[in-house]
């Protein structure tokens, strides 16, 4: 069982290692932009919370309440945060449903994973394959951050981009698992049925073994330059959402994830964890009573998000702001 999403990447992704000759690599161009599946919210939903805490989401049938938190793609390990509202919801609760970001790989396939890791192994310093400019900020960024260069030995910018971000994020202390690893504590603590699924990712290694190295340089740019400037910002939208700040939660880096959902094969694991979710909450909605649904925060308010399609299917939402 792989319990991060950036173990995911750092296997699979990294499996993506076609041979290539020496040849320095191009800097991506810098108005090709990297296509972003939840770049568009919808606007009515994004409204700050008006009870002490983050801001939560309701959907509602006629004799369940499902609470819905959106917690952060990326956030502070162990992040501090005000948890009156969630512990008084987690009592006499039916279930919590923890966010569906879990990867596995089946036995089966864990044999190819580690070859496929083995020839990445063997390509041989990235940083010989940059230009000047960008081997030098390259250097400087994974010296910072206490790698060698045989750490990145890979010819495949999408492996190394990947890399760089779980080495920028480790070192910085982000997380894509909290505030669930405690979610999953304190409901387990309260006797209540905790929710998780995890994803075999087996059948998407042929996708990424075809995933452009075009694609793959962009995203090792906007990696690179995520990591130079350091993790004001994701901090900075981890405060605002422990206050209810919807909007300023959002301005979170999406760098990581952007990349994931470019990857041949990644928009339909994109869309199928999305459906899935919503069919988690409406199925929790035929208990009566309440439940607790965590859910990634863009994916939940984006355009054909996880809230949007539950409101196709004609349960009723409510906002933060009707608390």
């Amino acid at each position: 069982m792989l319990n991060r999403l950036a173990s995911l990447a750092a296997i699979l992704m990294l499996a993506a290692l076609p041979a290539s000759a020496q040849v320095p690599l191009a800097a991506a161009p810098a108005a090709a932009p990297i296509d972003d599946p939840d770049a568009t919210l919808v606007e009515e939903l994004v409204v700050h919370g008006r009870l002490p805490g983050p801001a939560w989401w309701r959907v509602l049938d006629a004799d369940t309440t499902v609470y819905v938190l959106g917690v952060p793609s990326l956030a502070p390990k162990q992040m501090e945060w005000d948890r009156s509202i969630f512990e008084r919801r987690l009592e006499g609760a039916n279930v919590v449903i923890l966010p569906f970001v879990n990867v596995r790989a089946k036995a089966a396939g864990s044999i190819g994973t580690a070859f496929n890791l083995m020839r990445l192994k063997s390509g041989g310093p990235f940083e010989d394959r940059l230009d000047g400019s960008t081997r030098a900020r390259f250097v400087a960024v994974r010296t910072r951050l206490g790698q060698d260069a045989k750490h990145y030995g890979t010819n495949n910018p999408l492996a190394a981009g990947v890399q760089l971000a779980i080495d920028y994020r480790d070192r910085s202390q982000l997380t894509n698992m909290d505030p669930a690893k405690l979610v999953r504590l304190l409901a387990q603590r309260k006797g209540v049925k905790v929710i998780e699924k995890s994803y075999d990712l087996g059948p998407q290694l042929g996708g990424i073994l075809r995933t452009p190295t075009s694609t793959g340089r962009l995203c090792f740019d906007e990696v690179l330059a995520q990591a130079e400037a350091g993790p004001g910002v994701t901090l900075a939208a981890a405060r605002a959402w422990a206050q209810g700040d919807v909007e300023g939660a959002l301005q979170n880096e999406r760098t990581y994830e952007r990349c994931l959902a470019v990857i041949t094969g990644g928009r339909s694991y994109d869309e199928r964890t999305k459906a899935d979710e919503a069919a988690a909450i409406a199925t929790a909605l035929k208990t009566p009573g309440h439940a607790i649904v965590l859910v990634p925060l863009r994916p939940l308010l984006a355009q054909n998000g996880v809230l949007e399609r539950l409101r196709a299917q004609g349960f009723e939402v409510k906002t933060p702001g009707e608390e």
